[in-house]
């Protein structure tokens, strides 16, 4: 058996989904066993083995979107829910701290992020992206190996009487890189459930190692896998089942330690097991795929859905089924859950999915408009008694689908038009632009896919510049990597064939030392000069080399010098104007400049005509730039105050700045404290105050190399590099004798700053962020922003103030009590959304929570004392008897309810409906039924039949119900409110009910109050 386990190992080796089983077109049968019954049936099944057999607590699936977890965009393995249990971050007072053993069927997503089947989807016979897991939980130890083992076995071959001989099992088998023994406490196991030994497989941590991530808990895993040959031939083996032992933690360092507790995580794909247990090869054979594959065929007149794969595919017909049938689940799944198509993260992910379903079902399919959206009913008609919410959102589901759908068509409209347009300029033997095919990608709403625009060139028989297209894609990762900003669209750039004609033509890199002549002057403006330079070259908007631009044409030109300051190094690029020699009327406004392998170019719209050779003269925007100076300086003391106050080893993580903010991002173990915030901006300003003077020089980039302190990040610096230092000349700061760079900022940094700290004016940190484990990131604000914040915060202070001077001198009155509270809550507001200091945002966040704490409390014992009060009222006006309708003056709908359930708990014997009139117009309604009455009258129906009659709604219970209405009739809402009382207390005919002195009182005080 030596060689058929060697060769079955190797295939254990490639995922479940690499298996060429799957896409044997095939579909015969994999198992000789009659068809068991129907995927719902297979779900019930596994949840009823292990809620009734083994006393499991059936939870039900949670939503797609990750819940405060931000590594994630969807959930993706039944798991994810319960990290905080793995993570002992669980909250004691939770209900999922109780969890011991806990059972659910999962929805799953596994489009972008770290585990990503989206292009693979429709390219074979096995590939989601949106999956079922069906999943077994022990927390705490509640039980382990032995019996994760033992239950799986007995469910697989009792319950859904899988042949023994098809199963096959694989174990860890050690790893002496990390010095992991091998689990042969799983392979024993299996060994005594009576697996043979030769269908028992060890493997290495690849296979059989699970982890959560870099860090957290991890642990072996031992699968169970199916053959598919059924002992025809050599074994066909697919991953069935997956048993996660967590029993390990990986440490920052990368070392493993025991957890405290030991759990049991285990996994498996129900559409996977549907196919095993229906015989089939590929999921999308099963019953969860054929009413969709059925409707589609139906809705687009294709031919049927025949499994086809590959080449045996003939126009990809098979393939758009399966793309359009897994969408569509993915899509309905995720809106109902509360992710819509939008443009970043989860919702951009979701809006590819989309326009991936509709190019496959209009351009292969040659489905209708709105064909997607009528797909949504089956979906929700085969998993809606599963995951109730589909049924709930279904209209919502359809709707938002057909939106997008549409407009995804009129992009597909427009896509042509500029594909026409461009064609028409090309040359026979032209390759198309890939900067234009690049645009289509990103512009606007258009967001064609790439692989969707080659596809409409290939029918114009064109090819697209790939090579182009390539070095694009990868521009723009590294561009998003370095910001966080909203991107912009792609500007004109030097490609590698602009640069490789450069370099051959010997045109000389740009020279622009000239970005770092400004001065100080005595009255304490910064003065720039201009800079003479010549254009060396002018390049169209497709980036060709011409000779001359016309006016209106956007443009790029390389000059010999340059004042431009060039983005790089987290700065932002400068921005001004040019003009001609000798022609000083016409600006040549430019937008951005573009560093390049030393080659800058600079982006204009040309008003005039301007040619290769042409004399110009440059002027930097001096607010711009001088905005630019102010932050990056700040950004260096930012730096420094950070080490200062957290520690010599904080590290940077990157920053990106502007005129208007800066932003920061650095190493840190937490969220940092009110506290250090301030002791943070304390720090910045003390240096400010001190006006130091700012040095920068350039030196040798060796002499940096062993400086205690000196701030550098991880990247390619220039020899000699560019040193700033503040409040200290650049050689006494590179003595390391001196120590300077741990007293005071030294970087290595070729951007532009500030003569002199003074020039900063003030620094606030008016954000804070967590984007990942240990990283923070900071955004903040300089000089008259800066006094604008503390302004601001020192306002939002003194009304806080206030209002807890308020509270503290206590109220009797409710409404007053109300009246505060609601100014605490847009007080909250406004301390949540302006821009002021962090640490005191904090601060004063978590005053008046607990302010309003306080208020909430005293609304509330007010609101029991004046039900009391009213009750008492009520009870002297009405004599007993089974019924009290009538009216009260109170402001709010929870007073209210109060008064009735006082007036029910006095006299339980009766029923209570009473209306509040409010100022406005509405009225208020709240009721409850005596504890004797009969079945049929219910205060829901009660309090329906009244505020329907005002024209209003109504909510509750049985027992006890409230709703809202609008009527200046008070006297015949309250007929119709005792008339469906008597009617159901007592059936049959009703005589007029007559009033009460007191309800006649009572009405009329609610008709002034109406009035």
């Amino acid at each position: 058996m030596a060689a058929p386990v060697a060769a079955v190992a190797r295939r254990l080796r490639r995922p479940f989904r690499r298996s060429p089983a799957w896409q044997d077109p095939s579909r015969r049968p994999a198992s000789t066993e009659p068809p068991p019954a129907q995927s719902s049936a297979v779900r019930d099944a596994f949840l009823s083995f292990f809620r009734d057999r083994h006393g499991h607590r059936l939870v039900p699936s949670a939503s797609v979107r990750p819940r405060g977890d931000p590594s994630l965009l969807f959930v993706n393995a039944g798991m994810n829910q319960f990290k905080p249990i793995f993570l002992g971050t669980v909250d004691p007072r939770s209900e999922m701290a109780g969890f011991r053993r806990v059972t659910n069927s999962q929805k799953c997503v596994r489009a972008g992020g770290r585990h990503n089947d989206l292009e693979d989807v429709g390219r074979d016979l096995s590939h989601h992206t949106f999956f079922e897991m069906l999943g077994n939980w022990a927390f705490g130890g509640e039980y382990f190996k032995a019996e994760a083992c033992s239950m799986a076995w007995e469910l697989l071959t009792q319950v859904y009487r899988i042949p023994e001989d098809r199963l096959w099992v694989s174990y860890f088998g050690g790893d002496p890189k990390t010095g992991l023994d091998p689990d042969l406490e799983s392979r024993d196991i299996w060994l005594s459930l009576g697996v043979p030994a030769n269908r028992v497989l060890s493997f290495g941590p690849q296979e059989n190692f699970w982890e959560m991530g870099d860090t957290g808990p991890c642990g072996p895993c031992t699968e169970i896998h199916y053959d598919l040959a059924g002992g025809v031939g050599a074994p066909e083996l697919v991953e069935l089942w997956n048993l996660v032992f967590m029993q390990h933690n990986r440490e920052a360092d990368g070392s493993l330690q025991p957890l405290p507790q030991r759990h049991v995580d285990t996994g498996m794909g129900l559409e996977r097991l549907v196919a095993v247990l229906q015989g089939r090869r590929s999921t999308y054979d099963t019953d969860l795929f054929s009413p969709l594959l059925n409707a589609i065929h139906q809705g687009c007149g294709a031919p049927p859905y025949s499994g086809q794969v590959g080449a045996a595919d003939e126009g990809r017909i098979d393939t758009a089924y399966r793309v359009v049938a897994d969408h569509i689940r993915t899509l309905s799944v995720c809106i109902a859950d509360g992710v819509a198509p939008g443009m970043s993260g989860a919702p951009l992910v979701l809006r590819r999915i989309l326009r991936r379903a509709v190019r496959f079902s209009t351009e292969v399919l040659r489905a209708p408009p709105g064909f997607l959206g009528s797909l949504v009913p089956v979906v929700v008609e085969m998993l809606g008694d599963t995951y109730p919410e589909l049924q709930k959102n279904s209209a919502q589901i359809a709707n938002l689908v057909s939106e997008d759908e549409a407009a995804f068509l009129a992009s597909l409209q427009r896509g042509r038009q500029i594909i026409d347009r461009t064609l028409r300029r090309l040359g026979p033997s032209d390759l198309f632009p890939a900067e234009v095919a690049w645009s289509l990608s990103l512009s606007g709403d258009l967001g064609l896919p790439l692989d969707l625009v080659e596809l409409m060139l290939e029918e114009k028989g064109v090819k697209l510049d790939s090579a182009g297209l390539e070095r694009l894609a990868q521009e723009e990762a590294q561009h998003r990597a370095r910001h966080t900003e909203p991107e912009q669209e792609q500007g004109l750039h030097l490609n590698i064939h602009a640069l490789g004609e450069l370099q051959r033509q010997g045109v000389p890199r740009t020279d622009d030392s000239p970005k770092y002549s400004y001065s100080l002057q005595p009255g304490g403006g910064y003065e720039f000069g201009t800079c003479e330079a010549q254009v060396l070259r002018l390049y169209a908007e497709d980036g060709t080399a011409v000779d001359s631009v016309g006016a209106g044409q956007r443009c790029g030109f390389l000059l010999d010098r340059t004042n431009f300051y060039a983005e790089q190094g987290g700065q932002a690029s400068d921005r001004g104007y040019l003009v001609r020699a000798r022609q000083q009327d016409v600006l040549f406004p430019v937008a951005r400049a573009q560093v390049y392998g030393g080659f800058i170019l600079h982006e204009a719209v040309a008003p005039e005509c301007l040619q290769v050779g042409d004399q110009v003269q440059l002027h930097v925007d001096k607010a711009w730039r001088l905005g630019c100076m102010e932050k990056h300086t700040a950004t260096h003391l930012l730096n420094w105050a950070l080490r200062q106050t957290l520690g010599p080893n904080t590290e940077q993580r990157g920053s990106h700045l502007n005129p208007e903010r800066l932003r920061f991002d650095v190493a840190t173990q937490g969220p940092l404290t009110p506290e250090q915030l301030r002791r943070v901006e304390d720090t910045v300003q003390e240096a400010v105050g001190q006006d130091e003077a700012v040095y920068m020089e350039e030196v040798p980039l060796a002499l940096t190399a062993h400086i205690p302190g000196l701030r550098s990040l991880d990247e390619i610096y220039p020899d000699p590099v560019r040193v700033v230092s503040v409040g200290m000349p650049v050689a006494h700061a590179l003595d390391p004798a001196c120590q300077a760079a741990l007293k005071t900022s030294v970087e290595l940094c070729c951007g532009t700053h500030l003569l002199r700290t003074g020039d900063i004016g003030d620094l606030v940190i008016t954000g804070e962020q967590q984007l990942a484990k240990g990283t923070t990131r900071l955004l903040a604000v300089t000089g008259e922003q800066a006094k604008q914040a503390r302004e601001v915060g020192q306002s939002l202070a003194q009304e806080v103030e206030a209002a807890t001077e308020r509270l503290s001198r206590g109220t009797q009155d409710l409404g007053e009590a109300q009246r505060l509270s609601k100014d605490m809550g847009r007080l909250t507001e406004a301390v949540d959304t302006s821009m002021m200091p962090q640490w005191q945002r904090r601060e004063l966040q978590a005053t008046l929570k607990v302010l309003q704490r306080r208020a909430n409390t005293a609304i509330r014992k007010l609101g029991m004392g004046q039900a009391a009060k009213k009750s008492e009222e009520l009870l002297k006006r009405h004599s007993k008897g089974p019924l009290i309708v009538d009216t009260v003056s109170t402001e709010s709908l929870s007073v209210l309810v109060k008064v009735v359930r006082q007036l029910c708990a006095q006299a339980p014997s009766t029923s209570v409906l009473l209306l509040s009139p409010q100022p406005v117009g509405s009225v208020l309604c709240a009721c409850q039924v005596a504890q004797g009455a009969t079945p049929t009258f219910t205060a829901e129906a009660w309090a329906l039949a009244v505020c329907s009659h005002m024209g209003g709604k109504a909510w509750g219970s049985r027992v006890v119900a409230q709703g809202t209405g609008s009527t200046a009739d008070l006297e015949a809402a309250l007929r119709t409110a005792r008339t469906y009382a008597l009617n159901q207390l007592q059936p049959g005919p009703t005589q007029e009910p007559t009033w009460t002195k007191g309800t006649q009182l009572a009405h009329s005080e609610g008709q002034k109050n109406l009035q």
